[in-house]
């Protein structure tokens, strides 16, 4: 299957965390979007990897994604070995993405950059013919997507472009919220955790604000370019206010 965007996070939850309103946004605009958590979450403080697991999957529906998979590699020994790379690189070769979106390398969970280094390497190293992958014993064409975006977790960075999800974001709340064991849930009986404070849902709401209105809009969503973005017209860029 052909799609437009595949977005990986570390763990189930971080692409809702990161960039949920703009993957709500591209298939209410018609592309195709696939998730794929590298991890289960197993070592997690709260919840198990079965409930992380059914919250993933509530969350991919209300995003409206079709699939999602987890690699089942090891949570916090997200290794940049050629086992781990193999396994992402045939997801991508399987999907053929135009685009990749995958945590930004700066910040405070080691998963977190680990994960970026082992996407922007099965980014590059798809594209490679001699690097031999196979499905269903079928040997894979090279594929590399024409460019990366990464998100936001904790830890900020200056954006390349922030994207309007001003329209979305009521889908981008309910995806987040999905994750009762992670988030705020005053019925909960496991150990508080910076993610469960009701501050910290707050605190999303708010940096969503803060990235709309930047561009002059209610919610925006940063995301970074490794390369400088082109146009040939300075008017294709949308000037949402002055």
């Amino acid at each position: 299957m052909k799609i437009d965007v595949l977005a990986v996070g570390a763990h189930p939850d971080d692409v809702e965390l990161g960039c949920a309103g703009t993957v709500a946004k591209l298939i209410k605009l018609g592309y195709k979007v696939v998730i794929v958590d590298l991890t289960e979450g197993e070592l997690g403080t709260r919840g198990t990897k079965e409930i992380r697991s059914r919250e993933a999957a509530l969350a991919a529906k209300i995003l409206g994604v079709k699939t999602r998979l987890n690699l089942n590699l090891q949570d916090t020994e997200i290794e940049n070995n050629r086992i781990n790379l193999l396994k992402l690189i045939k997801v991508i070769r399987k999907y053929k993405p135009e685009i990749l979106l995958f945590p930004h390398w700066h910040d405070r969970h080691p998963d977190h950059t680990k994960a970026h280094q082992l996407c922007k390497e099965a980014w590059y190293y798809s594209g490679l013919a001699n690097i031999k992958t196979t499905e269903n014993t079928k040997v894979q064409e090279a594929w590399r997507p024409l460019t990366y975006f990464n998100f936001m977790m904790k830890l900020e960075f200056i954006p390349s472009i922030i994207i309007d999800i001003s329209d979305v974001y009521h889908i981008r709340q309910k995806a987040v919220k999905a994750y009762k064991s992670q988030f705020y849930n005053p019925k909960s009986e496991d150990p508080e955790t910076l993610l469960s404070k009701k501050s910290f849902l707050e605190f999303l709401d708010i940096r969503a604000k803060y990235y709309g209105n930047l561009i002059g809009v209610e919610y925006g969503e940063p995301l970074y370019s490794p390369k400088p973005l082109g146009v040939s017209n300075l008017f294709d860029l949308k000037f949402l206010y002055r």
